[in-house]
């Protein structure tokens, strides 16, 4: 089984791109001349763009009839993930540690992924067409349910935020292009499937290149300099934690539902994710202007590698019949 396994190619390009950002952080330094801000926002529009014409509208409206187990993926994406971090908020509150709560409750929030979810649920004889309606719905909804999650602790902070401007950069880079990209799907939706590698890299492209920046933000603030070596082992142990009860309680929910296996599978892989690409483009607008980003960012991409590894290890056992 191990031998199948390798470790995502993603993983290691973000902590390239995180090193580049520490060595060689010219290009995406306050004074530099390429214009960051700009291209990552038009980035941006062209992901959700290619997401509208990508999205699978013959499956999202077979998946409907499934309520049961969409109300299960998606209670537990955005409702039992924040749950389970709000309570230690009283702990953290006017303490230096309440920025590493807040990049936890942020990470909680998030939606969950879309192309791994769908490819892990595939490779494990899940119930795929569930997975591709709950993965795709799921973006959607994060747009409006992931701020208000975190407005009332934003607030809290010594940043001060323009929030309607959050939702009208959010409504302009994310929602319009989403929006045009479903409108026009009947003309450019063979063209988006027939390039969909191609739009993938994109993707990811985009997102390190956020992620680059956000670390040359961080990086130069001297932000990192809060956060030691034990703290960052915490926080890994953390993730860790956190992944494992959610699996949990996933797993138990399907009993209490009384899934039959494919769609144990789906509630389980796609009810634990945590979408990289909504939560870069999140922090764009919740904490773009800040140096703080970096560390928002941090549980994310801990949990973004760790979600891939272990599901990716239990995706190969199920499908091996393990």
């Amino acid at each position: 089984m191990f031998k199948k396994f390798k470790i995502d190619s993603f993983v290691i390009a973000i902590v390239i791109s995180i090193a580049i950002a520490y060595f060689l952080p010219q290009l995406g330094a306050s004074d530099s001349p390429v214009p960051m801000n700009l291209i990552s926002s038009l980035g941006i529009s062209f992901i959700f763009f290619f997401y509208g014409l990508s999205l699978n509208s013959e499956a999202i409206k077979n998946g409907l009839k499934n309520w049961k187990l969409h109300l299960s993926v998606q209670s537990s994406t955005f409702i039992l993930f924040p749950l389970l971090i709000l309570p230690f908020f009283p702990l953290f509150k006017d303490t230096s540690y309440e920025i590493l709560w807040l990049a936890f409750l942020f990470m909680a929030a998030l939606p969950s992924t879309v192309s791994s979810s769908v490819v892990l649920v595939s490779m494990a004889k899940g119930n795929l067409p569930a997975a591709i309606f709950n993965a795709s719905i799921s973006g959607i909804i994060g747009i409006i349910i992931t701020p208000l999650w975190m407005m009332p602790f934003i607030k809290q902070t010594e940043v001060e935020f323009d929030f309607s401007s959050i939702y009208i950069q959010l409504i302009s880079e994310i929602v319009i292009p989403l929006i045009l990209g479903l409108l026009l799907r009947k003309f450019l939706g063979m063209w988006a499937q027939k390039h969909k590698k191609q739009l993938n890299l994109f993707d990811k492209f985009i997102i390190l290149l956020i992620i680059y920046k956000s670390f040359v933000k961080s990086f130069e603030d001297k932000i990192f300099s809060s956060v030691s070596l034990m703290e960052m082992s915490i926080m890994v142990a953390l993730v860790l934690l956190l992944f494992f009860i959610v699996y949990s309680l996933t797993g138990w929910f399907g009993k209490i539902f009384k899934f039959n296996h494919a769609d144990q599978i789906t509630n389980q892989f796609c009810g634990t994710k945590k979408s990289l690409v909504h939560g870069t483009v999140f922090s764009e607008a919740l904490f773009g202007q800040t140096s703080i980003v970096g560390i928002i960012l941090l549980p994310l991409m801990f949990y973004h590698a760790f979600q891939i590894l272990v599901i990716s290890i239990i995706a190969t056992k199920k499908r091996s019949g393990g």
